[in-house]
């Protein structure tokens, strides 16, 4: 037990995000833990507009893990229905319509997520970076075939921080699918041990890495050494599903499978 006064090893630090605006890191939760607006921007359906909905619930799903309530809106210019269906495919959770949504419910804190050079409103902004797809056939965006895992594109564009440009092509699908793979058979193998708790220190890590202003590409380094670590396969599995809370993969989804 640590001493009295002092917190334990797995202390984190407060979710920092840095406003694109002036570049300062700032808390997206209200300091009295009052409701915050996480408003998704998007001028129309593509792979960068996904990454921009694919930010925001990372936002929303680090929030609310964090135990701040969170009302997500979305403000798109076109192409709403495509947007909101790719959304979906991708496990992003639904976002109401600003149009609809009048003055708002009190919000003390609101942040605007949007692409790099975007119009939005003026206030705390999160910039998300392009993405340069290598598009082929009639699917706008690659990896959201028909017959494909849209589990893989969220991986693939959890790669890289939001901030830094990301390549979509088929090798890094290729190697998003791979990865999505292995993990998935991982953790319904290591399912069926007794379990064991996440260890304080990689809890730690994990949360200092998406409280980093959502440096997730970190997250999945902190899974890839977790992966071939010496941890018990039980510590392993509770892990890779408390991870899942943030990263939205459906890691646990071969759970009972034949092995």
């Amino acid at each position: 037990m640590p001493a009295p006064g002092r917190p334990p090893a797995y202390a984190h630090p407060v979710l920092r995000i840095i406003d694109a605006r002036t570049g300062e890191s700032l808390d997206p939760a209200p300091a009295r833990r009052g409701l915050t607006r996480v408003e998704a921007h998007a001028p129309g359906f593509d792979a960068g507009a996904l990454r921009v909905l694919l930010v925001a619930d990372l936002l929303v799903r680090a929030l609310e893990l964090g135990g701040t309530p969170v009302w997500s809106l979305l403000t798109a210019e076109r192409e709403q229905p495509e947007l909101r269906a790719g959304a979906a495919a991708l496990g992003i959770r639904p976002f109401e319509d600003s149009r609809e949504m009048g003055a708002g419910l009190g919000e003390a804190q609101v942040i605007h997520v949007a692409g790099e050079g975007a119009a939005a409103p003026d206030g705390v902004r999160v910039a998300v970076a392009p993405v340069h797809a290598e598009t082929s056939g009639p699917s706008a965006v690659p990896g959201l075939s028909a017959g494909s895992d849209p589990a893989v594109l969220r991986l693939a564009l959890l790669t890289r921080p939001h901030g830094t440009p990301l390549r979509l092509d088929a090798a890094s699908l290729s190697e998003a699918r791979e990865t999505l793979v292995r993990w998935r058979q991982a953790v319904a193998d290591w399912a069926r041990r007794p379990s064991r708790p996440v260890p304080d220190e990689v809890r730690g890590r994990l949360r200092t890495a998406w409280e980093d202003d959502l440096n997730v590409s970190e997250v999945l380094r902190v899974l890839g050494r977790v992966e071939t670590s010496d941890l018990a396969e039980g510590a392993r599995f509770e892990t890779y599903a408390y991870a899942d809370r943030l990263l939205g993969l459906d890691l646990t989804r071969d759970l009972g499978a034949p092995g």
